[in-house]
């Protein structure tokens, strides 16, 4: 497979059936797929606002309707395993959906070797109202994250998902409000142009969390294109999938109007894996830190000397930054980085600061 072939497919609406679309896609070539399927509602008449008797603009499209869970099931199965083939080794899937079909969804999946990551609970901020009265509103829909494999190296982008939470690890449940006001697409005649578009908020922290610039995202139910807008904002490539042509006008002018933000640098979410390795010998050939000069715990119970070839020396030990920490604590391991500091101006300074600033100054 070349990169012609995909290139082919990229920043583009393709119109049809998505599971034939996906089966003469170039095999191994996307690396997320986001989906948003048919939720196969089951909806049985009319449901109508118990104050005023009128209609709710409820989802009620022919593309939503399933003649048996056994019709459903293999439709699920035939662009699960479309999707599947298209991934890379090393690519994940998110589909989201609701308890009408979740649950058959992620039966699904695992049967067809996806490997489950997480399933993700998006709590609605504004959820609409249970008008029948008759059981609990509605309030979440749930994402399934998923690996192509069980071995996949999947890529997760943890320290960017810990920044956008307030420096804390970002949990499973995630509060967002439902598509509305001004980002909600509308006709014509001032109705929704897509029953069930998705907030681009649910995306940006989908596509940061398992994406990096430049990578190929799949949308096989692209809709009023979400999924596209959000892409191209982060510096990402998609290919839309679609077979409502109502829709795909609508998605096209919507994704021409988005400006791509920033430069990549501005965009990635390199993992502490991807930074440049710093050995600790290096803050001594600089001048950071001088041969002799103490270093100790946060609470001062410990303490070690700096030698100049890079090395610690304890009262009875002498080795790394790490093996001396691990030892004045009688620890198996230690992250020295983080458990020496320094003192600057009478409080405790971690060394770490100074590997970043090495770090800073290599980029």
């Amino acid at each position: 497979m070349g990169k012609t072939k995909t290139k082919s497919w990229v920043n583009q609406i393709h119109v049809g059936e998505c599971v034939a679309l996906m089966n003469a896609m170039p095999e191994a070539s996307v690396d997320m797929v986001f989906a948003d399927p048919p939720y196969n509602l089951q909806l049985t008449g009319d449901l109508m606002r118990p104050e005023s008797q009128k209609k709710v603009d409820a989802v009620d499209n022919d593309w939503d309707q399933f003649d048996s869970f056994k019709v459903y099931d293999d439709f699920s199965k035939d662009w699960l395993a479309a999707a599947r083939r298209v991934l890379k080794p090393n690519g994940t899937l998110w589909v989201i959906g609701s308890y009408h079909n979740i649950f058959r969804v992620g039966a699904t999946l695992q049967d067809l070797g996806y490997w489950i990551l997480n399933d993700v609970v998006w709590r609605k901020a504004n959820p609409m109202p249970n008008f029948r009265g008759r059981r609990f509103t509605n309030a979440h829909e749930t994402m399934i994250w998923c690996a192509r494999d069980e071995t996949s190296k999947y890529r997760f982008n943890y320290e960017s998902m810990k920044a956008l939470n307030d420096d804390l690890q970002m949990r499973s449940d995630w509060y967002l409000p439902i598509c509305s006001g001004g980002e909600r697409l509308k006709d014509e005649n001032g109705k929704k142009a897509h029953p069930t578009q998705k907030p681009e908020p649910l995306l940006h922290r989908v596509i940061m969390a398992s994406t990096e610039v430049d990578d190929v995202i799949l949308d096989p139910f692209f809709g009023t294109g979400t999924t596209g807008a959000v892409a191209k904002r982060l510096g990402r490539n998609w290919i839309g999938l679609e077979r409502e042509t109502d829709y795909v006008g609508y998605a096209e002018k919507r994704i021409a109007e988005v400006v791509r933000l920033a430069p990549d640098e501005m965009l990635n979410s390199p993992s502490k894996r991807d930074e440049p390795r710093v050995p600790f010998g290096w803050l001594v050939e600089r001048g950071m830190l001088q041969p002799g000069t103490v270093l100790t715990d946060q609470k001062r119970r410990h303490k070690a000397r700096v030698r100049a070839d890079g090395t610690l020396i304890s009262a009875d030990f002498k080795g790394s930054i790490h093996q001396v920490g691990a030892h004045v604590q009688n620890l198996p391991a230690c992250n020295g980085w983080t458990f020496w500091c320094v003192d600057i101006e009478g409080g405790t300074v971690p060394i770490d600061v100074f590997r970043q600033k090495i770090r800073a100054e290599l980029h």
